[in-house]
């Protein structure tokens, strides 16, 4: 096949790679606001600058595949297959929300399309992911499961406890290190000694670094160590180098005691991964300029829409309080 004709075979996939990119952005762009706006309760962590690390990597996932995320977890859930008006619905603590309203930003969940739930227990879902790869193995289902961690997380003990049984165990699990530089409010290479990707290789599992920012290197990466996982040879790691444009939370605003503007302008002017995407459609003739800002328009309008239904949306019945909770008392809605 020339590379005209796949290219033009993958248009479909491309855009919808680009559009659940801008999806991830936009949503976290409103997600912002009405925490600015004191519309949302409590803290929430912005995923924008590091949207083809999770469209990369969900776009080669089946739904039943599973993944396994982070405090800073909106991007995942999104990528794979989230609707924005349950997600905003669960932000702002509402019943029609993925989790009842329960779940908030840090816990959000959606069993539907196979993400098992952020964590906002630094690594803490490393085991889940595992787990998951673990009854996946001995059902006899070919289900590959991808765990979302920082690389603050490469810290935690847990880390090294899941791998070396996934390694025994050959499970088809890949191991996704998010290394957008900073540790919370520390410069990565100030908290993390020597090679991330060694930390995998030192278990006998092999170990790739990929540009972050670049959606198609972490598709391509990610399709073929799938199709190998499925195949019994697992565990796999990814480091994906990226970057964070907001601080840590939405209340890390004035950031220059620990990264200086001039690396943020950096980044967001010379590697932002949806113009580095959109502008590699545009040349290759899969969209003009016209065609992307109309899905832009779309995706924004989504978003206006599922924000309004959110804010207007009930809260759960106070006699939701205990359900899932507890075992031994009836629930509202036994």
């Amino acid at each position: 096949m020339s590379s005209a004709t796949q290219t033009q075979t993958n248009s479909e996939d491309y855009l919808r790679m680009y559009r659940q990119m801008v999806r991830i952005r936009t949503f976290e762009d409103n997600a912002n606001q009405l925490y600015l706006s004191a519309k949302m309760p409590g803290l929430t962590h912005m995923y924008s600058g590091e949207e083809a690390v999770a469209v990369g990597i969900c776009e080669a996932l089946k739904v039943s595949d599973k993944i396994t995320s982070t405090h800073r977890g909106h991007g995942h859930c999104v990528a794979k297959g989230a609707a924005f008006k349950e997600m905003f619905c669960e932000l702002l603590g509402k019943e029609e929300g993925y989790c009842r309203g329960k779940g908030g930003s840090m816990h959000i969940a959606d069993q539907s399309n196979g993400n098992l739930g952020a964590n906002a227990i630094v690594g803490g879902s490393m085991g889940i992911a595992t787990g998951a790869a673990f009854s996946a193995k001995l059902a006899g289902r070919d289900d590959v499961a991808v765990c979302f961690f920082g690389d603050g997380a490469t810290a935690q003990g847990l880390m090294y406890e899941v791998m070396n049984m996934a390694a025994l165990w050959n499970l088809p699990v890949i191991y996704a290190c998010e290394n957008n530089g900073y540790s919370e409010y520390t410069k990565t290479d100030e908290v993390a000694a020597g090679s991330i990707t060694a930390r995998a290789e030192a278990f006998g599992i092999e170990a790739h670094q990929v540009d972050g920012q670049d959606v198609l290197a972490v598709n391509t990466l990610t399709q073929q160590l799938v199709e190998r996982a499925r195949k019994g040879e697992g565990p796999f790691f990814m480091e994906l180098m990226t970057y964070r444009y907001h601080g840590h939370h939405v209340g890390d605003i004035n950031r220059e005691y620990y990264r200086s503007k001039d690396e943020e302008r950096d980044w967001k002017d010379n590697r932002d991964p949806i113009v580095r995407f959109r502008a590699w459609l545009v040349d290759e003739g899969i969209a003009t300029e016209d065609e992307i800002e109309a899905l832009n328009a779309a995706v924004r309008k989504d978003a206006e829409e599922a924000v309004s239904y959110a804010l207007d949306a009930p809260y759960p019945d106070g006699a939701e309080v205990d359900m899932h909770v507890y075992t031994d008392v009836p629930h509202a809605l036994a």
